[in-house]
């Protein structure tokens, strides 16, 4: 039978022991030890999930209360099917029944390894959808299965919408650009890659973020080269943080404004 590490929420097959994705240093284990969970536990314990409206053809998907870290999942709709982006650690008939209201599910994203959330089991729910995982982030999938598929580069998984492997935060770290969002103006769901600050105003380039593991400028500035090469207004973030408008412009600041931060030009001020 496999199980769900209760802190990040990734799912396992039953002979793990560990969570390698807690006991790696982007994240943690607990002081009490490694805990283990299921979905008839976190069933009983009365969790659901929600799925909310963002903007036309986006939708928010979490888990209340919330399972892991807490993170929220996105479901992109097309004329020629939808993207489940990131995964929740947590699903049931309901969490089916809401996001197939919405449409046909055709890929299962997940932007990097501490967003797997039970995705093997979210595409059993869904009929064996393929989950495409970044090839270089295979190693960190907890419970093999048949429908994992692996990818790298840049894909245009459906029209206007493009994956697009960045690295950083983990070496298959991914953004999905969705070109029609913001009103035709774009949209970039950067989850953790990229992720948007509390004041709204910046964002944040980080190996990790917990534990306070700094990026490189090269790593940074060549993150963001790559997402200039797309048109998009608009940021959504994997906890429910956005950059409403110019977060294009909002990316390059930021990056410059780290860049220089860790080449040392503000030492004077600290």
């Amino acid at each position: 039978m496999w199980k769900i590490c209760s802190t990040c929420g990734v799912e396992h097959d039953a002979a793990a022991q560990v969570c390698r994705i807690c006991a790696d240093e982007r994240q943690w284990v607990p002081a009490d030890g490694q805990q283990w969970t299921t979905l008839d536990e976190l069933t009983a314990a009365g969790h659901k999930v929600a799925v909310r409206e963002l903007e036309p053809d986006l939708f928010g998907v979490t888990v209340e209360p919330t399972v892991g870290i807490g993170q929220e999942s996105h479901l992109l709709r097309t004329p020629a099917g939808n993207l489940l982006w990131d995964l929740t650690g947590y699903v049931d008939e309901d969490a089916v029944r809401q996001v197939r209201e919405l449409g046909e599910v055709v890929a299962i994203v997940p932007s990097h390894p501490h967003h797997y959330g039970v995705q093997v089991e979210w595409s059993r729910a869904l009929g064996g959808v393929p989950v495409l995982v970044a090839e270089a982030d295979l190693e960190w999938v907890a419970r093999p299965d048949p429908v994992i598929r692996p990818w790298s580069g840049r894909v245009e998984l459906l029209p206007g919408i493009t994956l697009c492997q960045l690295g950083g935060h983990f070496a298959g770290s991914a953004v999905a650009h969705w070109a029609a969002g913001a009103g035709g103006k774009g949209v970039l769901m950067s989850a953790d890659t990229i992720q948007a600050n509390p004041d709204r105003k910046s964002v944040a380039f980080m190996r990790s973020y917990p534990n306070r593991i700094p990026l490189s400028p090269t790593v940074v500035e060549r993150v963001t080269a790559a997402v200039e090469e797309f048109e998009f207004d608009r940021l959504y973030d994997n906890f429910g943080k956005m950059i409403q408008s110019d977060a294009r412009a909002v990316i390059r600041r930021s990056a410059d404004r780290y860049i220089r931060w860790v080449r040392g030009d503000f030492d004077h001020l600290t």
